[in-house]
């Protein structure tokens, strides 16, 4: 039972259980989503400031391609022009640096060698032929051997190139802004050139800036549009990925990575509180179901099981008194109440009725033996002088008594096959002298049975005693029975008496042998006179024809 109310009590709980998980997932898949928002945005952050810097390196150099001192080639005029620019800006431009049309130095803010050559560098190149401002990637300056991105544009003169101005971007100062920017704990910032060469990383900025990005994520650096992705970055550390690909105004890639540990952090603890709360709560449940569950269900059907084996027991006054309390199960109580009541009437007005019963079996057996001893009177009067037919007669007479004592004794109950037969047998043989044996199973006859086997023993035990082997002392007689398949066999077994002869006619004990069992008990009689005694075989049912074809039909 404290099983059954578990599960009723879990059945209950699985609906809410469902609805705490599904609940959970939609949290977490909600937060899930929103870190790839947050990574996307903060990536587009990162890129519009690199993109607000690169313009503000195109404008400075658009502005100072248009100092006559440039296209000219006048060196010291040069040279104070771009220093006075270079002053202005501060530092998060390096050396600025004018090249003829051959890509060879002429002026810059550093007073390096003039002439010294720059045509092998792929951004200069591309200066030279493009009307648009020039971004290359990550580069070490040749003139201040710092690690910068470099930005050139053409100079022209009445329409035609004359040289390039070239500036670089430091990355130590955009390092700097980098690492300045607030991030969350556990995320990283990464831009890079188009190549995937790192420029800048906050953080562990030694460990990646001019090293490439892996190659399984370096699509990301072209992609066609930008985006989030789950990665585990270089340093082992799983992250929500927001990027923005290079594009045509900004050529520099940007990541913003923010560890899925961290972020999911709050979800995680929250999940961890709500399967704490919930398996409280289950607890609670079956704490509750169990202290109401036994005080509303088990105690109540441990009083009525406990109420029916005491009545079983014997306690005729055991009742429940659950009337009017327990709810449905008090009045399963009261009707166990009504119904050992009604038992008890019932059992009282059985005793009353089997009293009856037994005083007016033991009137009829009075009677009946008072019957029996007036015709044995009638018949001493009747047949005076003829001795021997008043004793065989009286002795019929007996046995048929010693029949009713056997049913009798029990007021007219089922017999017992060893009684009657014992009962029978007794004037037959002296006392403990082992003439007569009796061996079979416990069996119980019916009252009509009883009486018509007591007349067929007594007449094959006076047969016995004239002619048979009672007839002599050293003559035995055995009587067996068995039974199978709801049949009774008794077989009665002469041997040492005097030879045996087949009768020439039926007497008067014939006859009552043959006839003196009810049809309805379906008898079967054999004889066999053997020389060494006479067999008898008595076969018949354990009840009547009728009760056995209700029983085959039921």
């Amino acid at each position: 039972m404290r099983r059954r109310l578990a599960a009723v009590t879990l059945t209950a709980l699985l609906p809410a259980l469902g609805m705490l998980g599904y609940n959970e997932f939609k949290v977490r898949q909600e937060r899930h989503d929103e870190v790839h928002e947050q990574a996307i945005r903060a990536s587009q952050q990162v890129a519009l400031e690199l993109e607000t810097v690169l313009e503000g390196v195109r404008g400075l150099l658009v502005a100072t391609a248009a100092i006559p001192a440039l296209t000219a080639g006048q060196g010291g005029d040069c040279h104070e022009a771009l220093l006075a620019v270079s002053e202005k800006l501060g530092a998060f431009v390096g050396n600025i640096i004018v090249l003829d049309e051959k890509g060879r130095l002429t002026c810059d803010t550093l007073n390096w060698q003039p002439g010294t050559d720059f045509s092998d560098r792929d951004y200069i190149r591309s200066a030279m032929t493009s009307d648009d401002v020039v971004v290359g990637g990550y580069t070490i300056a040749r003139v201040s051997s710092q690690p910068i991105v470099p930005v050139a544009f053409r100079l022209t003169r009445d329409g035609n190139t004359v040289g390039v101005i070239a500036t670089g971007l430091r990355l130590s100062w955009l390092q700097q802004r980098i690492t300045a920017r607030t991030i969350p704990e556990g995320a990283s910032v990464t831009i890079a050139d188009r190549q995937g060469v790192v420029i800048a990383r906050n953080p562990h900025p030694d460990s990646f800036v001019g090293t490439t990005i892996p190659e399984r994520y370096r699509y990301l650096v072209t992609a066609a549009a930008p985006g989030s992705l789950e990665v585990t970055s270089q340093d082992g550390t799983v992250r929500i990925l927001g990027y923005q690909p290079i594009t045509a105004h900004n050529p520099l890639y940007a990541s913003v990575g923010i560890s899925k540990d961290r972020a999911l952090a709050p979800v995680n603890r929250a999940t961890v509180t709500g399967i704490l709360m919930m398996l409280a709560g289950i607890l609670l449940a079956f704490m509750a179901a169990s202290l109401v569950g036994r005080r509303v269900i088990l105690e109540p059907i441990q009083n009525i099981v406990e109420v029916v084996g005491r009545w079983r027991e014997g306690d005729n006054s055991a009742r429940t008194r659950m009337e009017g309390s327990h709810g449905e199960l008090g009045l399963v109580g009261a009707a166990v109440d009504g119904l050992l009541d009604e038992i008890e009437v019932r059992r009282q007005a059985s005793v009353a009725a089997d009293e009856k019963r037994r005083l007016m079996a033991r009137e009829l057996s009075h009677r009946v033996k008072n019957t029996l001893s007036v015709i044995q009177a009638i018949v001493r009067q009747t047949f005076r002088g003829q001795d021997q037919q008043i004793v065989s007669f009286q002795r019929r007479v007996a046995a048929l008594a010693g029949g009713y004592d056997a049913l009798l004794s029990d007021d007219w109950n089922n017999a017992s096959i060893r009684e009657v037969a014992e009962r029978v047998m007794q004037p037959l043989r002296a006392e403990d002298d082992g003439t007569i044996t009796l061996s079979g199973p416990h069996c119980l006859l019916q009252p009509d049975v009883a009486v018509a086997l007591s007349l067929v023993l007594h007449e094959l035990g006076t047969n016995a005693l004239k002619y048979g082997c009672l007839s002599v002392p050293e003559g035995r007689l055995s009587i067996s029975w068995v039974e199978e398949n709801r049949r009774l066999s008794l077989i009665w077994r002469e041997r040492g008496g005097p030879p045996v002869t087949v009768p020439a006619r039926e007497g008067f004990g014939s006859k009552l042998i043959r006839l003196a069992f009810p049809v309805a008990y379906d008898p079967e009689v054999t004889s066999n006179f053997a020389a060494e005694g006479l067999e008898f075989k008595l076969s018949f049912r354990m009840s009547p024809q009728v009760e056995a074809d209700k029983a085959a039909a039921s």
